[in-house]
C-alpha cells in the first residue's frame, strides 16, 4: 500500500500583477468562502515525484516533476487523499495508459484539464477524488459554456420556428387575399 497524496498550486504563471490576482482571487474564493478558485493539482504516490496534465502541441499531456517544486505554479498545499492497494508496477501500467488517452492537444481548460487528470489518475488508484474546491473554477467554467451552448442552441431552433411560422403566416394570408379577390371579381 502507497499513501496518494494530492498537491494544489496556485495557478501563476503569468506576470506578477496577474500572479497576485490569482492569489488574491483564491484567497477570497476558497479561504474567505469556501467555494473554491484557480488551481493546478498533480498527485503523488510512490517516490518524491508528482504527475500531472498540461497542453502541449504533440505527444502525451502526462508529466511528472518533483513534488511540491513545480515551477510554473506557487504550491499552497497538500492532501493525503488515501493509500492505494496498487504496487508500484501497477501504477506505473495506469500512468502508462493515462500517458496514452490524455494527448496534450486534447487540454481543455474547463473540461479537460489537470485537475480532471486528478480526478481519474486517483480514481484509478481506487482512493478518494480531490475535493470539489480544487476544480470548481473549471467544472463552473463547463457548466457555464454548457447553458450558454444550450441557450444558442435553442435560439437557433426558436428562429428557426418563427421562420416556419411566418412562412405559414404569409402563405395564408396570401391565400385569403388571392381568394378575397377572385371572390370579388366574381361579384356583380
Amino acid at each position: 500500500m502507497a499513501k496518494v497524496t494530492l498537491h494544489v498550486y496556485d495557478l501563476t504563471n503569468g506576470s506578477e500583477k496577474m500572479n497576485s490576482t490569482i492569489v488574491h482571487i483564491n484567497k477570497i474564493f476558497k479561504n474567505g468562502i469556501g467555494l473554491g478558485g484557480i488551481f493546478h493539482s498533480a498527485v503523488q504516490v510512490y517516490g518524491d515525484d508528482e504527475w500531472s496534465f498540461g497542453f502541449c502541441e504533440e505527444g502525451t499531456g502526462v508529466f511528472s516533476c518533483p513534488s511540491r517544486k513545480n515551477a510554473m505554479f506557487t504550491y499552497r498545499k497538500s492532501l493525503v487523499l488515501g493509500k492505494t492497494n496498487y504496487n508500484i508496477f501497477k501504477v506505473n501500467q495506469i500512468l502508462r495508459e493515462l500517458s496514452r488517452e490524455w494527448p496534450g492537444n486534447s487540454y481543455d481548460l474547463f473540461s479537460k484539464n489537470c485537475n480532471h487528470f486528478c480526478d481519474e489518475f486517483c480514481r484509478r488508484l481506487g482512493v478518494p477524488k480531490p475535493p470539489g474546491w480544487v476544480n470548481r473554477f473549471a467544472n463552473v467554467g463547463d457548466t457555464a459554456m454548457e447553458v450558454v451552448g444550450n441557450t444558442a442552441s435553442r435560439f437557433r431552433q426558436a428562429k428557426t420556428e418563427i421562420v416556419s411560422a411566418t412562412k405559414a403566416a404569409y402563405r395564408f394570408l396570401f391565400c385569403v387575399t388571392n381568394n378575397v379577390k377572385t371572390d370579388m371579381d366574381d361579384s356583380p
